[in-house]
């Protein structure tokens, strides 16, 4: 077996890390949560949430990546044997899930920067992006043809990340991190340094920050906070267990918890600044409430945010350029640790070398990929993030967070672990947040779905999720979600490469 992967820095781990949970979805995902959930107020549930359960989760996976040295399934496989690898399998077909269609959203960004420069959009900026842009069929469920102008940039996406992927740890992942960040980082600032400048900026940033405290007696608002601490930080994807398994032995485990967890909620903040002062320019150019601009998911990024950049008095261009160039470089970092998942579990299974994983791992993500680049696109897409992530990343963080806390009883060996190399030592609360808030509050928040969605499907065949008949959502939600844990078990019961290195003993001994 060859010797594991490690970063060639601590900073070059923590802009990864970083990378991993600032993607796409934090620049307008963010904004809208705490606008919807008492402004101001939102952020005391979300603090809360991210010391009783974001940080606390990042250092258990932190520290299980670190302990094992393995990727997601031969971590679990070393910590509980066959019983626990399932877990890391099911984790990383969510991954894989998921990368089939944010790649897509990213070639969607990728457009948007060109058409940017002269505002190709024109003043029907939903018409552009549903009919010329994606070429939306009528009827969800049918994919129709291929849109080469959606088909073209996806391509472009994946040859990036493969290119990124084929060079290794140190000189493909960490040195795209390395140039991906800082840039992100100062782009996004000059978006926002603009933004506030607009007339109305004021009006958004109050609509933001103001406080609605009556929200915090609201059990939603808290379990929004939990959500969206959870989503941000991918936890749950594999991709924080495959990461630290390629720290050095020393390395302080608590520390970059803290560090990747409040970098992820400054950038975050940086978004809800940047995005509202925009929303409120545009609510005042049109004498209306910013919450009747405010708009969630792709909608904000590609229809709302093309009319703002349009209405701008000057620079139109650049700050188009800027924006979507801020979401492409995100998506990319973000959807690189999501493959780097199944490729390091899959060469660690079947013994191969890393360029074939990625061959055989990325390559049939980008084939099924090209389903979400079709007339029907958007409407796959649609349904199978929205199950994937409610129905795989949560519940599998629910699993997770049970099975290594009640079931192994690792959370002592685990805590010796941290605190042998850490400056922050873990203590009664990380166990508590762990053993008892966590589970509860994960539980709620699956359990509320569950019967969210079980009841609109038995109301009527329309009553599902965005109205989507009960059969497409069947076979492309609920299978999907399935599937991925499904999979995860038949993986399992392959017998790992007799070249890989499974004897979990001496990682308990270290």
């Amino acid at each position: 077996m060859e010797q594991r992967s490690q970063w060639g820095s601590r900073a070059g781990f923590i802009l990864a890390a970083v990378g991993s949970a600032v993607g796409l979805g934090n620049i307008w995902r963010f904004p809208y949560v705490a606008f919807e959930n008492g402004g101001g107020a939102f952020f005391i549930p979300y603090l809360f949430a991210l010391l009783t359960a974001g940080i606390p989760i990042l250092i258990l996976e932190f520290t299980l990546g670190h302990k094992y040295r393995g990727s997601a399934p031969l971590s679990f496989f070393r910590m509980g044997g066959k019983k626990a690898e399932w877990l890391g399998w099911w984790a990383v077909f969510v991954s894989f899930v998921i990368s089939t269609y944010y790649a897509v959203i990213i070639a969607w960004a990728m457009k948007y920067t060109v058409y940017s420069v002269n505002q190709a959009w024109g003043e029907d900026t939903a018409g552009f992006l549903f009919g010329t842009v994606l070429k939306l069929g009528d009827v969800p469920g049918e994919a129709g043809g291929l849109v080469p102008g959606v088909a073209i940039p996806l391509l472009l996406v994946w040859v990036i990340v493969l290119i990124i992927l084929f060079a290794g740890i140190k000189k493909g992942i960490e040195l795209a991190n390395k140039i991906f960040i800082p840039t992100l980082v100062i782009l996004f600032l000059l978006v926002v340094i603009r933004a506030v400048t607009l007339d109305g900026a004021g009006l958004g940033l109050t609509a933001f920050f103001e406080p609605n405290f009556s929200e915090l007696t609201n059990p939603a608002v808290w379990v929004a906070a939990y959500g969206h601490i959870f989503f941000s930080l991918s936890i749950a994807f594999a991709i924080m267990i495959t990461y630290s398994s390629y720290l050095p032995k020393k390395s302080d485990i608590t520390n970059n918890a803290f560090i990747t967890g409040f970098a992820n909620s400054g950038f975050e903040l940086l978004a809800g600044i940047g995005v509202f002062s925009a929303l409120g320019f545009m609510a005042a150019s049109q004498g209306v409430a910013v919450a009747d601009v405010a708009s969630a998911g792709v909608g904000l990024a590609f229809v709302v945010f093309p009319q703002i950049i349009s209405q701008f008095p000057g620079m139109n261009g650049l700050f188009g350029v800027l924006f979507f160039l801020s979401l492409t470089l995100a998506g990319i970092t973000s959807l690189i640790s999501i493959c780097e998942t199944y490729v390091a579990g899959f060469s660690e299974k079947f013994g191969i070398s890393r360029n074939k994983a990625v061959i055989f791992g990325v390559g049939t993500a980008a084939v099924i990929s090209f389903l979400f680049a079709t007339n029907g696109g958007l409407y796959f897409l649609d349904v199978a993030d929205y199950f994937i992530n409610q129905f795989g990343v949560a519940a599998i963080g629910l699993v997770e967070v049970i099975a290594i806390a009640w079931f192994f009883k690792k959370l002592p060996v685990f805590e010796d672990h941290a605190n042998a190399v850490s400056d922050i030592r873990l203590g009664a609360w990380w166990k508590i947040c762990l053993k008892f808030v966590t589970p509860l509050v994960l539980g709620y928040m699956m359990f509320g779905l569950l019967k969210l969605n079980l009841t609109k499907a038995f109301e009527s065949d329309t009553g599902n999720y965005e109205g989507y008949s009960n059969a497409f959502i069947l076979y492309l939600g609920w299978f999907v979600a399935a599937g991925a844990i499904i999979l995860g078990f038949i993986f399992t019961a392959i017998k790992w490469n007799k070249n890989t290195d499974v004897d979990a003993h001496q990682h308990d001994n270290e």
